[in-house]
């Protein structure tokens, strides 16, 4: 293993990009268009050293990568533009100029994952360089072999005079986070994002914390079970579960637990048809051993799975039926490919979700419309998908962060420009409506009160209540809809008219 990087070519480091920055280098359309397109090559040329099968890489991080990369080149000058501020009004708006311009925030950390040690550093990158950011990144040193990859291949793509690479463990983190940045991003587990915040918070620099949770599934009596346990197995096959959209626990209706479990067993069979080469491994000794002892105090029914090769840290998929709350498959986010089914209404599941910290996505199973939309109503999540899971984290140019404890923040197309930018208003009023503005000096006359007066032009009135507000919004669309629909008519009727039609 390669030695990690110093306190001193962190500093190094670190001033070079603040000096790149201030230089205005990245602030260049053409040169964010110049790094996006290296970033594309430094990718396609080496998408084959993931080591993963090849299709579960080109799902889960390469195609992502390539088709982000397009994006961003693709929209740059729409999603940087300075805009006009909608709404300002005659004296902001058509007077003054008002217009929002986006600036890069400065020189930015971004520290990754090891769960998608490439997708996960080089995805807020893409960001940040669209942004006119300056970047340092520090791979997970959990993941050595990405991080060293990453490290010989930063420098010969990318332009080392405003992105750079350290490596490092804790030691090497916590000096990185005593200095000062002017965005951190970070995706990982939320003990250590308390860390950083903490860190952050003594130079207030922002942060975006893409974190995790105890993702839950809730399975109706309504729903498709079979296409249910067929995408339920595959998320926790994918990665071996090591994923932090993947589902932590399934919430299943009684009336339908029975064969929920059955075929979830009976795809998790299939998905192994051809033997485990397919299936990754568990990232390290002391990540295998946290999840044996977990299954290993489980009071749950294993019902399938719970084969373990230690040499290898592989764990069979597993499925572990009639888990309670209480449970030490319970007690922590499993990352891993064990699955806790919990019997009980879609209501309960509710109830139980609501008195857990938020998750990062939430997964609903169900025929019923109505159902779907209550439960969605009911609940706070990063997230959802309906009848599949983890799907709306891919779409494009869509939002994609947590809540609460799931995180703060949010990336992907326009979005992840957003998280790296300071969205700057701009007003440049003429010189003559100062002398519009003469009554705002003192001294002051109560006469020019008047000009400043704010009168409901609403037309609401005092004493409305709470079934006032219920009704009125109805009303006041048939409202808009005949007005717009009468001056429709009364359009072509005059059109017709000076044709001589009617």
């Amino acid at each position: 293993m390669a030695p990690y990087s110093t306190e001193k070519e962190i500093l190094e480091i670190h001033e070079i990009l603040k000096q790149t920055f201030a230089s205005g280098r990245t602030k260049e359309l053409a040169w964010r268009k110049w790094q996006l397109k290296q970033l594309w090559w430094l990718v396609a040329d080496n998408e084959d050293h993931l080591n993963r099968h090849p299709l579960e890489s080109m799902a889960s991080d390469i195609a992502g990568l390539k088709g982000d990369i397009l994006e961003h080149i693709k929209h740059l000058e729409k999603w940087t533009r300075t805009v006009k501020v909608d709404g300002a009004g005659i004296l902001f708006g058509t007077l003054s100029g008002a217009k929002i311009r986006k600036d890069p925030l400065g020189v930015a950390l971004i520290l990754g994952a090891w769960n998608f040690p490439i997708l996960l550093i080089l995805q807020p990158l893409i960001a940040a360089i669209s942004a006119g950011c300056c970047a340092l990144l520090k791979p997970s040193e959990m993941s050595t072999s990405c991080s060293e990859l990453l490290d010989e291949l930063v420098p010969q793509y990318l332009d080392t005079s405003a992105i750079r690479l350290v490596t490092g463990g804790p030691s090497e983190s916590t000096f990185l986070l005593s200095l000062r940045f002017d965005k951190i991003f970070f995706t990982g587990s939320s003990k250590i994002a308390r860390i950083i915040s903490a860190a952050a918070a003594k130079h207030l620099t922002p942060v975006v914390l893409e974190l995790g949770g105890q993702g839950p599934t809730i399975v109706t009596k309504s729903a498709d079970i079979e296409l249910a346990a067929r995408r339920i197995s595959w998320a926790k096959f994918t990665n071996a579960g090591q994923i932090c959209l993947s589902v932590n626990h399934v919430f299943a209706e009684p009336e339908i637990a029975d064969k929920l479990v059955e075929r979830l067993g009976y795809w998790n069979e299939q998905y192994l048809s051809q033997g485990n080469d397919d299936m990754c491994r568990v990232i390290n000794d002391r990540n295998f051993n946290r999840l044996t002892d977990l299954l290993d105090c489980s009071k749950g029914q294993t019902v399938q799975g719970g084969q373990r090769i230690p040499a290898e840290r592989y764990i069979a998929p597993t499925i572990v039926d009639h888990v309670t709350m209480d449970d030490s498959l319970m007690s922590e986010e499993l990352f891993g490919p064990i699955l806790p089914v919990l019997r009980m209404s879609a209501k309960d599941a509710v109830t139980t979700i609501n008195s857990m910290p938020s998750p990062l996505a939430l997964y609903i199973f169900s025929g019923d419309t109505n159902q779907i939309d209550w439960i969605i109503n009911s609940t706070i999540s990063g997230g959802v998908t309906v009848n599949n899971v983890m799907l709306h984290a891919a779409v494009p140019n869509a939002p994609f962060g947590g809540v609460g404890e799931a995180g703060y923040g949010a990336y992907h197309g326009p979005y992840g420009i957003d998280s790296f930018s300071h969205r700057r208003v701009i007003l440049q009023p003429p010189k003559w409506l100062d002398k519009l503005m003469g009554f705002t000096y003192p001294p002051y006359s109560m006469k020019s009160l008047k000009w400043l007066a704010v009168k409901n032009s609403l037309g609401f009135k005092r004493g409305e209540t709470l079934e006032d507000q219920r009704r009125s919004p109805g009303a006041v669309t048939k409202f808009i809809r005949r007005a717009v629909l009468g001056g429709l008519i009364s359009s072509i009727a005059y059109y017709l008219h000076l044709k001589g039609r009617i």
